[in-house]
Parts: structure tokens; C-alpha cells; sequence
């Protein structure tokens, strides 16, 4: 089995994370306790801890989101078609980042019920992925 990534993220209702992820995103449910609840995100555990504190918005994508980076970009147009199709709530619609670059990416940001953040991609150059040091461009341009 190759190594998974785990993340552990705030929620404040069961009910409406299985709707987002397991319905909408089409998670797989694992494990679920009252607190607690476990999915395989295609392939990579997220953990949804129940909390009494006050989730509250960011004012942008920065600092903090996660998400996935697609090897296929079928792969990526089929998560889209599916959020649209599940009416999911888009924080930012799809774009093309550094378009005639190495570093050139589709994206997409949604917001769960609980302001959490996540974004999905495709590289057009899977060298960007982790390499292109030579370009200095990391997201966006912060205000």
C-alpha cells in the first residue's frame, strides 16, 4: 500500500459533512461515531471532529485549504460536473492559472457547510507539481 495523507478538519453537524462530502463529493464513509467521522476521499483519510467552537469564514482562500491535484484532467472535469451537478457551493469557479507557463493549472475552490476550504487542480506540466523552482509564482497575489 503507498503511504496516505490524513486530515483532520472542524465540523459541527454529522449530518450536513455527509451530505458535502460523502453525498456531494462522493467520499466513501468509514468509521462514524457521534464526534467523529472517517471518509477515503479517493484514496486519503479525512477525519470530520465535531467542535463547539464558532466556525467562522476566512476572508480568502489564504491561509489555510485543502484538497486534491488530478493526474487526469478528465478526472478533474468529472469532480467539477459533479459539484455543479450536486450544487455544491463554489467559493471560486474554475480558472486557469499562469496560462503558457510551466506552471499553467486548472482550478477550483468550494466551501463546505463549515467554511472550510478546498481547492482542486490539474497541471497542465505534472513537472509543476513539486518542481519549476525557477519560477517564483505560488497561488495568488495577496492584497
Amino acid at each position: 500500500m503507498a503511504n496516505l495523507f490524513h486530515l483532520a478538519f472542524p465540523v459541527n453537524n454529522i449530518s450536513a459533512t455527509k451530505r458535502f462530502y460523502i453525498d456531494g463529493l462522493g467520499c466513501q464513509p468509514g468509521r462514524e461515531s457521534p464526534s467523529a467521522l472517517i471518509m477515503n476521499f479517493q484514496g486519503h483519510q479525512l477525519v470530520a471532529h465535531v467542535t463547539q467552537q464558532e466556525l467562522t469564514a476566512q476572508d480568502s482562500i489564504y491561509p489555510r485549504h485543502f484538497g486534491l491535484v488530478f493526474d487526469l484532467e478528465a478526472d478533474w472535469e468529472a469532480l467539477f460536473k459533479r459539484a455543479q451537478a450536486q450544487k455544491l457551493d463554489f467559493y471560486q469557479d474554475p480558472k486557469r492559472r499562469f496560462a503558457g507557463t510551466p506552471l499553467e493549472h486548472r482550478t477550483f475552490f468550494l466551501s463546505d457547510p463549515f467554511h472550510n476550504l478546498l481547492e482542486f487542480k490539474y497541471y497542465c506540466h505534472p513537472s509543476a507539481i513539486f518542481g519549476e523552482s525557477s519560477h517564483g509564482q505560488v497561488g495568488e497575489a495577496m492584497a
